[in-house]
């Protein structure tokens, strides 16, 4: 079959390798469609990946059948969550996959064929594209759904969104589509663009700007957003986020990113500030977010451009571009 496989220092090639085989408790699948994240750019810009890729969202059909597996079928149409865990903990019991501590992440997804644990696949309708099945499956719609869910006061009017990659517009998708007015904050002018085409009320450019946080303020009437979500993951960003809220408001984290220096005083307690984290999205809220789709949030919208396979390495070179909203891989 063929794999994606990042040679480090954006050199991405494909290579040949044996179909893995389904062990117990495993299903084959043969992949419909695969879909970059963001967290893949450093692992593309720097040592890349010995496996292969770290690809870790995918879609397709599943073609063989480990043994003890239970519930899917040869043929069934399945999305998959790149997070499984033990499946004897009360988080387990609860599709809370992610507070698991025996979890497992499960990459090389950008393959002709892939391995997962049948409790990782979710079956997607046959009503439903491959394209927004991908989104809700993962990280595209399940990280901003996720976020979602952590702030649902009804104080919450205003969102400011630092950062919008794949996962900033899918929160700029989610939060304007619930109502509230979002201002997305990035440099690039695609991006940009993008973030007003998904809903966002305003955008500023960052690069163009003295003072981010005054432009939020200014915007504000003075207060500040209700919420700010950091998902550049950038320590300068993060460090906006709390200056930009309201007395009151909440910061949510949802890009990785190396330490950042807070001040428990002038950051948290003279505000009275909240904190939050939100990192991929529980099992079990998948069908909360199919029911999203149906009632019309457009999530097919965050695809931006689609790619074969031996297209890799102008796929990833268009995310590093950041032009791009949420970028596919279509297999035949």
């Amino acid at each position: 079959m063929k794999i994606v496989h990042l040679k480090g220092k954006s050199q991405v090639v494909i290579e040949t390798s044996p179909t893995p085989v389904a062990g117990p408790g495993e299903v084959l699948i043969k992949t419909a469609i695969s879909a970059l994240c963001g967290s893949e750019m450093s692992t593309y810009r720097t040592d890349g990946c010995p496996t292969g890729n770290p690809g870790h969202e995918a879609a397709g059909i599943v073609v063989a059948l480990g043994e003890g597996t239970k519930v899917l079928r040869e043929g069934s149409r399945v999305g998959v969550s790149a997070i499984s865990g033990c499946g004897h903990c009360d988080y387990c019991a609860n599709g809370q996959f992610t507070w698991c501590n025996e979890l497992k992440f499960h990459p090389n997804m950008h393959a002709e064929y892939f391995v997962i644990p049948e409790s990782a696949c979710h079956v997607i309708p046959d009503e439903v594209p491959w394209g927004p099945g991908v989104l809700i499956t993962g990280d595209g719609l399940g990280v901003p759904y996720h976020t979602s869910i952590k702030i649902q006061g009804e104080g919450i009017h205003t969102v400011a969104i630092f950062g919008l990659g794949p996962i900033g517009l899918g929160n700029v998708l989610v939060q304007s589509h619930l109502g509230r007015r979002v201002i997305g904050i990035d440099r690039s002018p695609d991006r940009l663009a993008l973030a007003k085409k998904m809903g966002a009320a305003d955008v500023i450019a960052a690069d163009k700007v003295e003072d981010v946080v005054a432009e939020i303020r200014a915007l504000t009437g003075g207060r500040g957003s209700d919420v700010a979500i950091e998902a550049a993951g950038i320590p300068v960003t993060a460090k906006q986020c709390f200056q930009a809220v309201r007395k009151g408001g909440v910061v949510v984290f949802n890009g990785e990113q190396p330490s950042v220096e807070l001040s428990p005083s002038e950051d948290f307690i003279r505000r009275d500030i909240t904190a939050i984290g939100s990192w991929f999205y529980h099992f079990n809220e998948y069908p909360a977010m199919l029911d999203l789709y149906r009632k019309g949030c457009p999530v097919g919208s965050l695809i931006t451009h689609h790619y074969s396979l031996d297209q890799a390495p102008e796929a990833y070179q268009a995310m590093a571009d950041a032009k791009t909203g949420k970028v596919v891989f279509e297999y035949q």
